[in-house]
């Protein structure tokens, strides 16, 4: 066991919050009542000032760190980044870790009991956007009796939750850390988003979004979708040094049957994902990243909307990642600067494309501690208690290839 998996959070339980007071959403829909699942590691100080808020990306969910105690294997998604004497260290800041409403983790999502109906919302679930889920965060955090974030943090869809805590709620957040991410969506980021909708959508076994009462799963449109995904979150060079042209057998079988290690990799991902994943979910989720868009309602300006933010950023982006490539966190940077805000940031070079926000880079974990450092001495959190663990490994996808474990959550 190397020094960052010992000083895991340890045996974790999630925790769940109901919540009466509807949640009028930005698309005008209304949800009368909402449940979130949540998990929380470290211990919330007496002046309530070192909470952390880690904000999750299109698969990710509540469970941010540590294992069950029934399912050991079962480790929190960014458990590389969270945890005592890790980069956002547990010994000194208060970790939450929330599934988004809409989700298929616990919190209420399409899979959910309509209680007007008795029956699964299916395709009656409204749309969500991040606003929305920020707002229902920020309840959370008055549940919690949190008045301002020390951080809200987070990778890619995640990062732009983070971002928008400080436009939605800019006295309630001291910092946020923006990690590979966007200030909108590109024009090809949408199309592939639409055509993993498409996979969806056109599998006979979704039912117009209520498969739920057919018992079925619509798992060729899931697999297909998981399997474009997967490939924009992974850099070329990284599947080349991983897959090559290697085949699974010495020669051409001349068919259309999986040939190539690259082909049974992705095809082994898909039906993993189709197995644990709501395929209602995967389309609100896409969904969000389409309409996020600060800058949307100051005529494009992303200078102006920013202005409104009162927090410190830490922008992170990595070489090659083709997905949000470091442009795009350029333009945050920028606009950030444009407004006088105060901004540090990061662009690591890193071989393993978009998905580098969730390995175990010791150069990014460094700048993530370095800055937590920061952020901790200003809460009165104080200094590292032991030194500083950096975890070294491989891309968890590709040790849960060869059976060897599961798929990490997150991208």
């Amino acid at each position: 066991m190397n020094d960052t998996a010992s000083r895991s959070v340890g045996a974790v339980a999630p925790q769940r919050a109901g919540f009466l007071e509807p949640l009028i959403l930005k698309a005008g829909k209304t949800l009368a009542s909402y449940e979130l699942v949540y998990e929380t590691y470290g211990t919330l100080n007496a002046a309530r000032s070192n909470a952390v808020l880690v904000c999750h990306a299109l698969s990710g969910s509540h469970h941010v760190a540590g294992y069950y105690a029934d399912d050991p294997r079962k480790v929190g998604w960014w458990d590389n980044l969270v945890g005592p004497g890790k980069p956002i260290d547990t010994e000194r800041f208060f970790v939450i870790g929330v599934n988004n409403i809409g989700g298929c983790h616990g919190s209420t999502g399409p899979g959910s009991i309509d209680r007007a109906t008795g029956q699964p919302y299916g395709a009656s679930f409204p749309v969500v956007t991040v606003e929305d889920w920020v707002v229902s965060q920020a309840r959370l955090m008055d549940r919690l009796g949190i008045e301002r974030l020390a951080a809200a943090v987070g990778g890619s869809l995640g990062a732009m939750q983070a971002m928008q805590w400080t436009l939605s709620f800019p006295d309630r957040i001291a910092h946020a850390l923006v990690i590979a991410a966007a200030p909108r969506l590109s024009t090809q980021n949408i199309a592939f988003n639409d055509v993993a909708r498409q996979a969806i959508v056109s599998d006979p076994d979704f039912h117009g979004g209520n498969f739920y009462a057919h018992k079925a799963i619509p798992a060729r449109g899931l697999k297909l979708a998981r399997m474009l995904g997967h490939i924009t979150y992974l850099s070329e060079d990284l599947l080349m040094e991983k897959f090559g042209r290697v085949l699974k057998r010495d020669e051409y079988g001349f068919n259309y049957e999986v040939e190539f290690e690259i082909e049974s990799y992705l095809r082994y991902q898909g039906d993993k994902f189709a197995q644990v994943f709501d395929a209602n979910t995967y389309l609100l989720m896409t969904k969000a990243l389409d309409y996020f868009d600060p800058a949307n309602e100051t005529g494009g300006n992303l200078a102006r909307a920013l202005s409104l933010a009162k927090a410190g950023f830490f922008v992170a982006s990595f070489k090659s990642d083709w997905r949000f490539p470091p442009e795009r966190s350029r333009e945050i940077v920028k606009a950030l600067v444009a407004s006088n805000r105060d901004v540090s940031y990061a662009e690591i070079d890193a071989p393993h494309g978009h998905d580098a926000f969730l390995l175990d880079n010791p150069h990014y974990h460094q700048l993530v501690a370095a800055y937590m450092d920061r952020v901790a001495m200003e809460v009165g959190a104080g200094r590292r208690a032991t030194p500083l663990a950096l975890a070294a490994g491989e891309l968890e996808e590709m040790r849960g290839y060869a059976g060897r474990g599961e798929p990490r959550e997150g991208a």
